[in-house]
């Protein structure tokens, strides 16, 4: 008789647990009722928060201690993923520019860069990559990614002919931008970069109108950081022809889609990536069951996130998905259609938002062993 194979694919339930726990969680759950089974165990992200994390562990990569230009202008300890036998690295720019990098009183971008970010991915070059992955997401930076492209070697000038930095504040003053002076070996890898909104770099959709609040932006703030920003783009167009301000995914990360696009960088959805890089569909034949989850399920769920990004192809796999999660919006008929199968709420009884944050691990393996429990029925 086949042994059951079970696939445990969560993300993470933000502010609760991370995907390797979540992954733990599951499986003690599921391992109560089905002790002989053949467990799959593949933590999962969609392009952000975590992604270096998952693809090294299911690579067998490693972590390159890197120090970087901090958001502030200070020297910090970060680190990027590489994996020797592909000479590939994974950076996701919040190790270098994040905006948890930033102390909340200090939060403001006219006064940030993503100058770390450049030099991060000079470090990956120097360590022989020849396919870089970036991680959108996080960024405390509407840079417009300058400080990165100065970084990588890019002479920018105010009308003074006075050098510029890259800081959010320093958008306006940009009179004359040289990309000739970039390191080649940019140009010679292969960039994949992994952004999942679609805003453009200026106007009311755009980088700064979009995010720059969260990032610590006034009205006023973002008025000075919008008519940069426009500036920033005339100069671009002027000095490359290419007309970066309207540009879909150009206003990701405060402007770093834009920047990566000036350098060739792929831009594709970050489930994508991810579920190609982690060899998903290969590792998932013959599975009996995917278990997967997040911490919040809604209409959003369908535009690339993980749970979506699963689901596609275990339909094409013609494989059961079952999910969890720590919210569960009453809009998500168009999941089952994807090819979800169920979708189970792991909130145990009634309790605070605070307290079901610190009781994930808990909730998530007692509803797993539930889940289990059905399924055994059916498999009697």
């Amino acid at each position: 008789m086949k042994k059951l194979k079970i696939v445990i694919a969560p993300d993470s339930f933000k502010e609760s647990i991370d995907a390797f726990n979540a992954a733990e969680a599951i499986k003690e759950g599921f391992i109560k009722v089905f002790p002989e089974a053949e467990y799959e165990v593949i933590p999962m992200a969609d392009g952000g928060e975590g992604t270096s994390e998952v693809i090294i562990n299911a690579l067998n990569g490693e972590f390159i201690d890197a120090n970087v230009t901090g958001p502030l202008g200070n020297i910090i300890e970060s680190k990027f993923g590489y994996i020797n036998e592909e000479d590939k690295a994974i950076i996701e720019i919040a190790a270098a520019c994040g905006l948890a990098l930033v102390p909340i009183d200090k939060r403001n971008p006219l006064n940030t860069t993503s100058f770390g970010v450049g030099e991060m991915i000079l470090k990956a070059l120097d360590k022989g990559a020849k396919r870089i992955l970036i991680g959108l997401g996080g960024s405390s930076t509407n840079d417009g990614g300058l400080g990165m492209l100065v970084a990588l070697g890019a002479k920018v000038y105010d009308n003074e002919g006075n050098t510029i930095n890259g800081y959010g504040q320093e958008l306006i003053k940009v009179n004359n931008i040289d990309f000739t002076s970039i390191d080649k070996r940019i140009y010679e890898v292969n960039i994949e970069v992994a952004c999942d909104v679609e805003n453009p770099l200026i106007g009311e959709k755009g980088a700064t109108y979009t995010f720059g609040p969260q990032k610590g932006a006034t009205t006023q703030i973002m008025q000075e950081l919008e008519l940069g920003m426009k500036n920033y783009s005339n100069k671009i167009k002027a000095s490359t022809g290419i007309d970066i301000g309207n540009i879909p995914k150009a206003g990701a990360a405060g402007g770093l889609g834009a920047a990566f696009m000036l350098i060739e960088g792929n831009m594709k959805k970050g489930i994508d990536i991810v579920l190609e890089n982690i060899k998903f569909e290969e590792r998932i034949k013959n599975a009996d069951y995917i278990i997967t989850g997040e911490g919040s399920i809604d209409s959003q769920t369908k535009y690339g996130k993980t749970i979506a990004g699963i689901a596609k192809i275990s339909k094409a796999n013609n494989i059961p998905v079952i999910v969890e999660a720590g919210r569960v919006s009453d809009d998500i008929s168009e999941l089952y259609e994807m090819g979800v199968t169920a979708v189970f709420g792991i909130v145990d009884e009634p309790k605070t938002l605070e307290d079901a944050l610190v009781d994930g691990y808990n909730s998530l393996r007692k509803e797993s062993e539930n889940i289990a429990r059905l399924l055994a029925v059916k498999k009697n």
